[in-house]
């Protein structure tokens, strides 16, 4: 599975790309070499794909078709180049089974230019995996840092940072944030 909107860093779907990452689904290094972002966030080609803002609803387009019988993800953003991660909205279970998720661009947000926008997905099944997608994105707001400090990190594991996610089971983020949906094996049904 890939993110396909907003157009992540060396997507091959952007046309403008010049040095396309054509394994874009596959996970990051269980090692953790290639976090944040599979280590695009120095690539020569990268630029702005997308521009939001803050308080407006929006949605991002997934692409692919293993989707490990799904588990859970977050989007997050990074306002300091990938040093930190915060959620601004969790899929707890049945990520990624559909093709799009909707998402409220916090309303507490600053501007900001060069902002790293993260999709990140847990498997349910499988190897013990951590697999992120990033997207450099402005943002139009008028909030404080303040508001993107108060915010959770992102979670990370099986990336070598010693901790990891139980197979067969849909994490479920100890700190998921404000904006939270439930699917999968946590869906109302």
């Amino acid at each position: 599975m890939q993110l396909k909107q907003p157009l992540p860093i060396n997507s091959k779907f952007d046309t403008s790309n010049t040095n396309p990452d054509y394994s874009m689904t596959a996970p990051l290094n269980g090692d953790g070499s290639n976090f944040p972002c599979k280590g695009y966030l120095n690539s020569p080609g990268k630029h702005i794909t997308a521009q939001y803002t803050a308080g407006g609803q929006y949605s991002i387009a997934l692409e692919g078709t293993a989707t490990h019988e799904g588990g859970s993800c977050q989007l997050s953003l990074s306002y300091d180049n990938g040093a930190t991660f915060k959620v601004i909205h969790s899929i707890v279970g049945g990520c990624p089974l559909q093709s799009g998720y909707n998402f409220t661009m916090p309303a507490g947000l600053p501007a900001g230019n060069n902002v790293v926008f993260s999709w990140t997905w847990f498997n349910k099944v499988g190897n013990r995996e951590m697999y992120q997608n990033c997207a450099l994105v402005n943002i139009q707001g008028s909030g404080t840092s303040q508001f993107v400090a108060a915010l959770p990190a992102m979670q990370i594991a099986n990336v070598g940072k010693g901790c990891a996610t139980i197979e067969g089971t849909e994490v479920v983020f100890p700190n998921p944030g404000q904006s939270i949906q439930f699917g999968g094996s946590y869906s109302n049904g």
